[in-house]
């Protein structure tokens, strides 16, 4: 494992350096471990923690690239983590999403297009013809906040906070609101949203964002209180109730 460590951090070292800059193919194995000296063996494992991290792309038979190193690539593994993480945890995730969200929705109302804002008109409508309908809102949920923060022009902004943004967690929340009658309320919150960035309002938008935020935070705790039994499972929304 030491070995293998030690290979992640030379072939790593080469990529920040410039040596091996984006969609450069590594040499032929047996040349790269005799140019950092290692054994092969070291060399091929760091390659396959590398290419599960998105580094490093192997392609059979023609070799391996470093991939493009793009932000949304090198932060996918973000969320698998996120789905992972204990109910303690979420509401961490929740903190975070807190600090970030919001100014990155009042940065989006300087920055997004009119063919934007019309698409989340219409992701709106969508969510409104929806309201009961769980599955639909948490696709219509990421849709409308992945448009407003890709008005950012900030990839890694955008793939951070999409990471945290889980599908899971989305579920329970939509869950917890409809069950809790409060669904159309939520959706309102996105219509706030939708009127500050319409009317390019920075710091309506960015306030709106932090209310909405604040309310998803505060139903996931709900959510998270509750007792378990007779609950459909939280990664399926088509399960059925425990028996």
């Amino acid at each position: 494992m030491a070995l293998t460590d030690e290979a992640i951090a030379k072939i790593r070292g080469m990529i920040q350096s410039g040596e091996l800059p984006p969609g450069t193919r590594l040499p032929p194995e047996h040349q790269l471990a005799a140019q950092i000296g290692l054994s092969r063996s070291g060399v091929r494992e760091a390659v396959k923690v590398l290419e599960s991290a998105r580094v490093l792309d192997v392609r059979r038979g023609d070799g391996t690239y470093v991939t493009s190193l793009a932000p949304r690539l090198l932060l996918e593994g973000l969320g698998v983590a996120v789905e992972l993480l204990r109910d303690d945890t979420l509401l961490e995730v929740m903190e975070v999403r807190r600090m970030l969200e919001p100014v990155a929705t009042g940065t989006a109302a300087l920055r997004m297009s009119e063919q934007d804002l019309d698409e989340l008109a219409r992701i709106l409508e969508d969510m409104r013809g929806a309201a009961d309908d769980a599955e639909k809102l948490v696709r219509f949920d990421a849709e409308f906040h992945r448009t407003v923060i890709a008005a950012t022009g900030n990839e890694t902004l955008a793939s951070l906070l999409d990471g945290l943004s889980s599908r899971t967690l989305r579920a329970r929340v939509w869950r917890g609101l409809i069950e809790g009658n409060s669904a159309h309320t939520t959706i309102e919150e996105h219509h706030a949203i939708y009127l500050a960035l319409r009317s390019r309002d920075q710091l309506l938008a960015q306030a709106s964002a932090l209310m909405h935020v604040n309310t998803s935070e505060a139903w996931l705790r709900t959510v998270l209180a509750a007792p378990t039994a007779g609950r459909p499972r939280d990664d399926d929304p088509d399960a059925e109730p425990d028996r």
